[in-house]
């Protein structure tokens, strides 16, 4: 099967996921079998995404102008990518990731996903728990769900969530999948971009 027929394939089936929120299990193994060469540094990413959105990428909107511009290239010469348009993080599915074959395969404008995104980065609400307690959480069930851990990595990622600090996907889950995206949320997402994913597909 071509391998851009797949991720449409997968957005089909996302359509359906866009209304109810999921467990932590329930995202844990959606993540996992959709993106089996996911590490628990892709799982940590997945969660964080959810709770702080872009806000993290975004100290300078001309050099994330730049840098958008950038990635698309590198979409641009690549012809065996494996991404759906889009996919919700985590499991209350606040933030979408828009991925940058969107604008590659004309369904949506450089401008309207650098707008979205920009836009995207205000500050979360601050829940109760702290994202280190949130943190511990999340790894035990992935943990419980059959996700490999090293004792190392789980110390590296418990710091990193200890500072409210950002992670890169692993390795593998670069090497498998190429990710290129922006961060969008959900409100923004569903209001000025999904109807231009679907027109399309």
């Amino acid at each position: 099967m071509n391998r851009l027929f797949l991720p449409i394939i997968l957005c089909l089936l996302l359509a359906g996921c866009c209304t109810d929120r999921l467990t932590v299990q329930q995202a844990v193994e959606q993540q996992m079998r959709w993106f089996p060469q996911s590490t628990m540094q892709d799982i940590y990413k997945f969660f964080y995404q959810d709770r702080f959105g872009p806000g993290h990428m975004i100290s300078d909107t001309a050099a994330a102008r730049e840098y958008l511009q950038y990635e698309l290239t590198q979409v641009a010469a690549d012809t065996d990518f494996y991404a759906p348009p889009f996919e919700e993080v985590g499991a209350r599915g606040a933030y979408v990731r828009v991925h940058l074959w969107c604008v590659r395969e004309n369904m949506l404008t450089e401008q309207q996903l650098l707008d979205a995104f920009i836009r995207s980065a205000t500050p979360a609400k601050q829940p109760r728990r702290t994202w280190a307690e949130e943190w511990q959480h999340i790894a035990r069930v992935a943990q419980e769900s059959g996700m490999a851990c090293t004792e190392e990595e789980s110390h590296l990622l418990m710091q990193a969530a200890q500072c409210n600090r950002a992670v890169h996907h692993s390795d593998a889950y670069r090497q498998a999948y190429r990710p290129h995206y922006r961060i969008v949320r959900r409100d923004i997402f569903e209001e000025e971009l999904r109807r231009y994913i679907y027109k399309t597909l």
